[in-house]
């Protein structure tokens, strides 16, 4: 029978009564019991990660820790349990409240079900305290001896040193803590971490003066957290930060993270302040570069508008320079935008902004990756750079040789499909079962006669289709759409200024509708007729141009069908008369499943049924 793991003696002790520079403890990688865990919810305003506080034990003392978000999921996944024993292979101190805790970077399970070690009593604080009570009427006794050869804690890695360790060779700073260990309770720290992103200098001017900033995204193996320097301290660290390189940092100033201004998941910021220290790692292969956690295109329908995300992609196209004036500020913008696709078959719009847009000059179709863009859900979804997002073309990452690859293989002839038309109509109207209106009561309601735009929903079934101009020659062009003209053998698309070969042809239907109350005029476009015809617009151009017999087959069976619509409802003006339109903003074709399960449902809350 194998002799029975034992805790490294008078480790909570030794933490306990730690210093920064204690290089031999803070590299050594001890064996400790778990004798709780308290799931400690985010602060409000602050992050929105849980985190996991812990009492440890040797087994004759025990000591506050918390977890590392990073390992919040051993938890969760429940592969650490109450008298779990582990080694604690990368950790750091910080001083709350004049007692030590004890910040768990890194563990490796030792024995995940164990019986609970020695009687561990708190440990007198370095003030003078106690540590908490813990009860110990379970406690089998067990002596405490040094940990044997078989289990003793190994040294660091070279290859990964301890993320807390002495700068003498820096003039005797204090250790280098990681990131996530962080708090405005630490006056004495120093981090090492690579700047990902960094902003332009941004100038202000209110009743309380001007003023400028720039911002940086600071980044090591623990997590990220944004620092900002302000005025003076712009002067002095603006040129000296540059993105990409890693720095040691300290003599920075720890706040509550503004949530409103930065989108990352740590709960703190740093402010840098003029006599904040900045020096370049001449060694940072020990410090991450960006992390991405990426989403596939197809995927950001799913994503909630104004939320961040990060993807990777090949640009398909590049638009020119623009400006448009700010309604806010009323300053002029720069912007260029991107249409991105990957091999989920979907694309993107992106729209880069100030110098992004300027420096932007990246040819034949590079893979780019983003980090933090901003998700918005114009044309149903489309993505925006902010100062804090970060573009890095052809990056070097496994999912960027992946795309690579498949887009010279095949990605390059294939045709994507946008969000506008992921779902049948899209437009960002949705259909309200509960809301649907008879025709006759959207006319006698007067929707669409005042300035605003109303939108209803009705269910209606399509009684005619005017066939003349059902579609029109467009801009093939990703994200355009716009009519081109034919000129000799090639069509002319005067916003991208550009000649094409053939056009896209996109449907414009004009149909009249009917319910049980009366008629009326709907009008839809491309991705509704795809829906009401089942094929292309350039399909069906083909079929009039050289079948008119199937040509009227194909509108006769289109008759007669039956959808639900969500409608804006918006008047204009046409050869100085006043109506009011009604375009179809999503048509949903009938789901008799869920419709009688909603009949069903009003009969059962209806009186009726009592």
């Amino acid at each position: 029978m194998s002799s029975p793991i034992q805790l490294t003696a008078g480790i909570c002790s030794r933490l306990n009564n730690s210093e920064n520079d204690d290089e031999e403890l803070f590299n050594s990688q001890p064996v400790v019991q778990f004798l709780s865990f308290k799931r400690v919810p985010p602060g409000g305003g602050a992050s929105n990660m849980d985190r996991y506080r812990v009492i440890v034990s040797d087994g004759e003392h025990f000591l506050q820790s918390m977890l590392a978000t990073q390992l919040n999921h051993l938890v969760e996944e429940e592969q650490i349990l109450k008298h779990s024993i582990a080694v604690i292979e990368k950790f750091t101190c910080n001083l709350v409240q004049g007692k030590k805790l004890l910040i768990i970077l890194a563990l490796r399970v030792v024995q995940r079900e164990a019986e609970k070690i020695g009687s561990p009593v708190g440990i007198q604080g370095r003030a003078g305290g106690s540590g908490p009570s813990v009860d110990t009427q379970a406690a089998s006794p067990a002596a405490v001896t040094p940990a044997p050869a078989a289990v003793a804690p190994k040294p660091a890695p070279t290859a990964q040193p301890s993320r807390q360790q002495t700068q003498g060779s820096r003039g005797g700073r204090t250790a280098v803590y990681p990131i996530e260990s962080l708090s405005p309770y630490q006056n004495h720290w120093t981090i090492k971490a690579r700047v990902t992103n960094k902003s332009d200098i941004r100038t202000w001017s209110n009743q309380r003066g001007e003023g400028k900033l720039f911002n940086v995204t600071l980044m090591d193996e623990s997590g990220e957290i944004r620092a900002t320097a302000f005025n003076a301290a712009v002067d002095e660290l603006y040129d000296r930060l540059q993105e990409g390189k890693a720095y040691y940092i300290s003599k920075a100033k720890v706040n509550l993270a503004k949530k409103k201004f930065s989108n990352l998941s740590n709960e703190y910021e740093l402010t840098l302040e003029r006599n904040t220290e900045v020096e370049e790692c001449p060694d940072d292969t020990d410090v991450p570069t960006v992390k991405f956690n990426f989403v596939p295109i197809a995927g950001l329908q799913d994503i909630a508008k104004d939320a961040v995300c990060d993807i990777v992609g090949v640009v398909k196209e590049v638009s020119d320079l623009s400006t448009i004036t700010s309604k806010a500020t009323n300053k002029e913008l720069v912007k260029r935008e991107l249409t991105v696709v990957d091999n989920s078959g979907f694309s993107v719009r992106v729209t880069l902004w100030g110098k992004q847009a300027e420096q932007y000059a990246a040819m034949d179709h590079p893979v780019i990756a983003i980090k933090g863009a901003k998700v918005g859900d114009f044309q149903g979804r489309s993505l925006s750079l902010l100062s804090s997002s970060s573009l890095h073309i052809d990056p070097d990452i496994p999912e960027a040789h992946h795309l690579r690859g498949w887009y010279d293989a095949a990605g390059s002839e294939q045709t994507y499909q946008s969000h506008t038309n992921a779902t049948p109509g899209g437009g960002g109207v949705s259909f309200d079962r509960a809301e649907i209106r008879s025709l006759n009561e959207v006319k006698t309601s007067e929707l669409g006669m005042s300035d605003r735009v109303d939108t209803f929903s009705s269910r209606a079934t399509i009684m005619h289709i005017k066939s003349d101009n059902i579609a029109y020659p467009a801009c093939p062009s990703q994200g355009c759409g716009k009519k081109v003209l034919q000129m000799g053998d090639s069509w002319r698309c005067e916003k991208c200024d550009k000649s094409y070969p053939k056009p896209e042809y996109r449907y414009i239907v004009p149909m009249a509708v009917a319910d049980y109350s009366g008629q009326a005029w709907f009008q839809g476009f491309n991705e509704i007729g795809r829906v009401i015809f089942g094929m292309s617009a350039d399909e069906l151009v083909a079929i009039k141009e050289n079948d008119d017999t199937k040509f009227n087959h194909v509108l006769e069976n289109a008759i007669g069908t039956t959808y639900n619509f969500a409608c804006r409802a918006r008047q204009d003006n046409y050869n100085d008369q006043t109506r009011v339109r009604y375009g179809i903003s999503r048509i949903l074709p009938l789901d008799y499943h869920e419709e009688a399960a909603y009949l069903a449902n009003l009969l059962l809350r209806s009186e009726w049924s009592r």
